[in-house]
């Protein structure tokens, strides 16, 4: 087993990218991330990879583009305001079937709002975000340790898939420091066989060329169609979520991130108070584990969903349920901490005083 060394959530994302195999990063400074570009200004260089601060955010998406072409495993990352000037770079990567590595360390929007930990991104980043038809593989870290590791999942499956993948976690994620053990071996990207379809130095095979560009009349609804097979594999195949206390629940919180940590401690509250509480944590948030929740909808009845927003996530939670149990919601918008107490005494109205399906929590 490999030795835990305390790391900050930004810092061990960004080792995690390196050792994932990351050699080209571009990105802009924005605040809660900024110890990402930070850290891979002087750890690339020591693996012989290229860091470049970019004039904007623009640049950097665009960057990020050219490098994908390569078939060289590359990464940017933002915080909210910032990931949106991306979002017509990111839809330009998509068309093109490029696998990169995007990281939005969320704060409070919308607009500049505020610099603290929120999770109103939500519907960006599962929606796609930019224009046109195209899926982002999402992931949403629960501590330090899973923002280390999850870099190699997301490079695995963008090159599997040929699509973009993302991290998405909020400021407290990002600033808090944990242990963290790296649980993949460090790739070496010389060790990587090239993909069939990248660009680089003619080595007298085929032409090839990279593009989300086709005018030829059916052409972009044939590209699409075929993007659409292997986002349906990988819905089959890459869903990930985690359960606790479930197998007894009479109330399923459902929440992921930061919420989720908040949730664990008022799952446990809540059964001191003799409440069967229980919690359901999504991993992938696109392709998100609908199936899962119908199950459980089977013989649970009552489902809390707990959001540092103001209620994103909830219309996943209902689209899985299908009315088939209640779905209420916790949110707390505009970079608010959710604190356990809260959300105890929300699981306490909901099962003893049958409290509003949808109320903002204030």
């Amino acid at each position: 087993m490999s030795e835990k060394k305390l790391m900050k959530g930004n810092e061990a994302l960004a080792e995690g990218a390196v050792r994932a195999g990351c050699r080209f990063f571009a990105g802009y400074p924005i605040t809660p991330q900024n110890e990402v570009p930070e850290y891979m200004s002087w750890r690339l260089p020591e693996t012989g990879g290229t860091f470049i601060q970019a004039e904007s955010e623009v640049s950097a998406i665009n960057m990020i583009y050219g490098a994908a072409a390569t078939g060289t495993r590359c990464m940017t990352s933002s915080s909210s305001p910032g990931v949106s000037l991306k979002q017509e770079g990111l839809s330009y990567c998509a068309g093109a079937d490029l696998p990169l590595l995007i990281s939005n360390i969320v704060r409070g929007g919308p607009g500049l709002g505020n610099i603290a930990g929120a999770q109103g991104d939500y519907w960006q980043a599962t929606r796609g975000g930019g224009h046109g038809d195209y899926r982002v593989f999402v992931m949403a870290p629960y501590s330090v340790s899973e923002m280390a590791n999850f870099p190699h999942k997301c490079y695995e499956t963008a090159f599997k898939y040929r699509l973009p993948s993302m991290i998405l976690a909020d400021g407290i994620l990002g600033q808090m420091m944990e242990p963290v053990e790296f649980k993949h071996p460090e790739i070496d990207p010389k060790n990587l066989k090239e993909p069939e379809w990248a660009i680089g130095v003619n080595k007298g095979r085929p032409k090839r060329m990279i593009g989300s560009y086709d005018l030829r009349e059916g052409m972009l609804e044939k590209m699409i169609l075929e993007r659409v097979k292997r986002y349906k594999e990988l819905e089959a195949a890459e869903i990930l979520y985690e359960e606790k206390m479930l197998d007894d629940a009479e109330i399923a919180l459902v929440a992921y991130g930061t919420s989720a940590r908040v949730s664990t401690a008022a799952v446990k509250a809540a059964r001191e108070k003799g409440i069967k509480a229980g919690l359901f944590r999504p991993i992938t948030l696109w392709p998100y584990p609908k199936a899962r929740l119908a199950e459980l909808a089977g013989r649970i009845k009552k489902f809390l969903v707990v959001e540092m927003s103001l209620g994103q996530m909830v219309d996943d939670v209902r689209l899985g349920i299908n009315g088939r149990a209640e779905t209420h919601l916790h949110a707390k918008p505009g970079g608010s901490v959710i604190t356990a107490e809260e959300v105890t005494a929300t699981i306490e109205n909901i099962v003893k005083k049958g409290a509003r399906k949808y109320a903002v929590v204030k």
